[in-house]
């Protein structure tokens, strides 16, 4: 049971229940304006004062089964877990069907991490009502938490069976089915919730995500900056509007909502990650290499970051960093021969000829001897023999492949002073259409370079 505004209505309702009723006839005044108060104090939501009313809580108000669950949801919902026990067993006790009752012990029991005992709870309030709400959306909670769409999905349909205007409900089955590709009933929850609540922030972004995909980027924009008109401080938006400009070719307003985004969420790694990137490609080198440096603070493990730095290092002819980061992406990504080939590259262009032959040598250790990886590496190990390599690479069909491997036939050359071959290989490079390995962008490089 989650404290919410709602809970006010509630009172709200018990406040006239009671007012109704002969009992409450003859009930005193100040038990009416006990009940007059908490309804005050928690339509503004604040519960650390509606707790404090219930010690003041009226002799004929004390049994209460309604004012007592909520009672112990307000002191579940402030950290309260044991006071808010105590409450929930003593009235388990004494109305073991109450749903209510029911589902306030499979709060306390979540809140306590007895995962048995909360879906035993659940289990008896399907039992007596199989669309309630509340149980289901818990156990679709449970389930999406675990990745199991397909099952979350149908939780969340079976509570919004039970009630159909339930917008945690609606945004469960719409959020599940978004992941499972059923576009059309996601899309129907989030508008369903938009005719319910047309500020509710989480459907604008959803809905806005429909658009983006469908490349209508205007709509998509207008869409996630309504959602931040209304939770300004939510960074995910930010990050959606900085991808939805970015995709449209509006870069200054991509740079302006990532740099929002970092603002509020400066722990973040992504939001550098973005923003370098963007930077990157506008050619705007020193900034980006600000921001890479960033993303590597905030994320040690994002070796595409480290790929970056040293890229950027090799382009200036800066060769020992351009080493230390293209071997800590091979240390958090070994498996790309990539990274020990610039390895390689960087010790070679340092002169560090024994560095390099014992560096390579451990590289090729377990590599197929016929492979571009071993051959690649054997020739910046010695330094000689390009004819096989050569070779095969002149016999290979796939471009991607050709590529990289001709790149670094090209920096072998380059390394041997024969800048004609060299710029041979390097613009060969650069004629493969659609290339998206990285040594295609050195090779970019290495071209308006010479020129």
């Amino acid at each position: 049971m989650k404290f919410t505004k709602k809970t006010a209505l509630f009172i709200m309702l018990t406040f006239f229940a009671f007012a109704g009723s002969h009992a409450a006839l003859a009930a005193s005044n100040a038990e009416i304006q006990f009940v007059q108060k908490l309804n005050s104090v928690l339509s503004n939501g604040n519960i650390s004062d509606a707790l404090a009313l219930f010690d003041s809580m009226p002799d004929n108000l004390q049994e209460d089964v309604d004012l007592r669950t909520l009672h112990a949801s307000l002191l579940l919902s402030a950290g309260k877990t044991v006071d808010a026990e105590k409450i929930a067993v003593n009235l388990l006790s004494k109305e073991p069907k109450n749903i209510d009752v029911l589902l306030l012990n499979a709060m306390v029991a979540k809140q306590k991490n007895n995962n048995v005992k909360k879906q035993q709870y659940l289990k008896q309030i399907l039992s007596i009502q199989p669309y309630n709400a509340d149980a289901n959306i818990e156990l679709g909670n449970e389930q999406a938490v675990k990745r199991n769409y397909r099952n979350a999905r149908d939780y969340y349909l079976k509570a919004i069976k039970g009630e159909p205007e339930n917008i945690e409900a609606l945004f469960g089955h719409g959020k599940m089915s978004y992941y499972l590709q059923r576009d059309d009933d996601s899309k129907k929850s989030f508008n369903k919730i938009l005719s319910l609540d047309p500020n509710n922030a989480p459907a604008l972004s959803y809905l806005a995500k429909f658009e983006a995909e469908s490349r209508r980027f205007k709509k998509a924009v207008e869409y996630v900056s309504k959602a931040i008109e209304i939770e300004p401080d939510n960074s995910d938006y930010y990050f959606d509007l900085g991808n939805f400009n970015r995709e449209a070719g509006k870069y200054d307003e991509a740079e302006k909502a990532w740099k929002k985004a970092t603002q509020l969420d400066p722990d973040y790694f992504l939001g550098y990650a973005y923003l370098a990137g963007l930077l990157d490609e506008q050619g705007r080198y020193d900034e980006a290499y600000d921001y890479y440096k960033k993303v590597v603070q905030k994320n040690p493990n994002y070796y595409y970051a480290y790929e970056s730095i040293g890229m950027l290092a090799w382009r200036v002819g800066n060769y020992p960093e351009a080493r230390q980061y293209f071997e800590a992406a091979y240390n958090a990504n070994p498996n790309n021969t990539s990274y020990a080939l610039m390895i390689a590259c960087c010790m070679q262009k340092m002169k560090k000829v024994q560095d390099c032959k014992t560096f390579t040598e451990k590289a090729m250790k377990n590599l197929d001897r016929n492979s571009f990886e071993y051959l690649t590496l054997r020739l910046i190990h010695d330094m000689t023999g390009e004819s096989t390599l050569t070779l095969k690479i002149q016999n290979e069909e796939s471009k991607k492949k050709k590529g990289k491997y001709l790149y670094y036939l090209a920096v072998y050359w380059d390394l041997k002073q024969n800048l004609s071959l060299a710029h041979k290989y390097y613009a060969e490079v650069t004629e493969i259409q659609g290339a998206d390995f990285f040594e295609y962008r050195l090779a970019e490089w290495a071209e308006k370079g010479s020129e």
